[in-house]
């Protein structure tokens, strides 16, 4: 090993790209450029002298030296956090209920918690999993504190950034063939719902809808089984599943708005100000993309 010392921005640049599985979606985490991300890990690896990434398939991928490096980089990061937080005065204390969709919970929260509970090890959290039709009132009420959700109107919320809207077939069914187009649908006044079916019929292309959930798993089983053709959000698109598009004969399809929602019920709540502040500091993107 060289006789450099391994600095916290290294390892902090490395894990995030191990979390977002790549450098562009781990550069906001760390609130540095791209490029800005790639020189850490370089320098991270002169250090070291060997290689801790190397490029998959799909995405970075852990060497054999990143991986037994790994576990080092989050136990020196967590005591780091932990010494900051003790300096800063009493630990942060209560509850917090937060609302989010299964697939954006999957795809974008686990960076979130990690960041929040090394910081507030003392908050508890409940995480309260539907789709954001229905969260959207839950939060109205009281009955969560904060919310991450598709926007129901304009200008709700902190935008965090626009989830593209695609569809999605199984490959060796090819449900887009048929005629009319079998569709799988979330619940009535889902945005995502409300979109597929506008496209279709300003396409004028002829559908009728076979399955209607508000399960992210029962539309990826009707998938699978070659029942229908779904609209999912790309975040959570397995790697079954094929996505599908104009050359499939399907329409395009718009991007979801994704923002931060507090309560007005939370409003003295130092626990929750503090999550809202690290969801937004974590998931907001500058130009609002993803």
């Amino acid at each position: 090993m060289a006789s450099s010392d391994l600095q916290l921005d290294w390892l902090r640049a490395f894990v995030a790209v191990v979390d977002a599985g790549s450098l562009t979606a781990a550069a906001p985490l760390v609130h540095r450029s791209q490029s800005a991300l790639s020189m850490q890990i370089k320098k991270l690896e002169d250090a070291i002298g060997r290689p801790v990434l190397s490029r998959g398939p799909r995405l970075l991928e852990l060497t054999a030296s990143g991986h037994e490096l790994l576990g080092h980089a989050r136990r020196l990061l967590a005591l780091h956090d932990e010494a900051v937080a003790a300096l800063r005065g009493p630990a942060l204390t209560g509850r917090v209920t937060l609302g989010v969709p299964d697939d954006y919970a999957v795809a974008y929260l686990a960076p979130v918690l990690r960041s929040f509970a090394a910081r507030h090890a003392g908050v508890e959290l409940t995480l309260v999993c539907e789709q954001s039709t229905l969260l959207i009132p839950k939060l109205q009420r009281g009955e969560l504190d904060l919310a991450v959700v598709t926007r129901d109107r304009p200008q709700r919320g902190t935008l965090l950034f626009h989830e593209p809207l695609v569809w999605v077939g199984a490959a060796q069914h090819e449900a887009w063939r048929r005629e009319p187009l079998p569709v799988a649908v979330y619940e009535p006044g889902s945005h995502a719902r409300r979109a597929a079916l506008a496209a279709l019929s300003a396409q004028g292309r002829r559908h009728r809808i076979v399955y209607n959930s508000s399960s992210l798993p029962g539309h990826v089983a009707a998938v699978e089984s070659g029942l229908a053709v779904a609209v999912l959000t790309r975040c959570s698109v397995p790697p079954g599943l094929q996505i599908l598009g104009e050359r499939h004969g399907l329409p395009p399809l718009p991007a979801m708005a994704v923002a931060a929602l507090r309560s007005k019920a939370s409003a003295g709540s130092p626990a929750a100000q503090a999550l809202h502040e690290q969801l937004i500091a974590t998931l907001r993107r500058p130009d609002g993309t993803q």
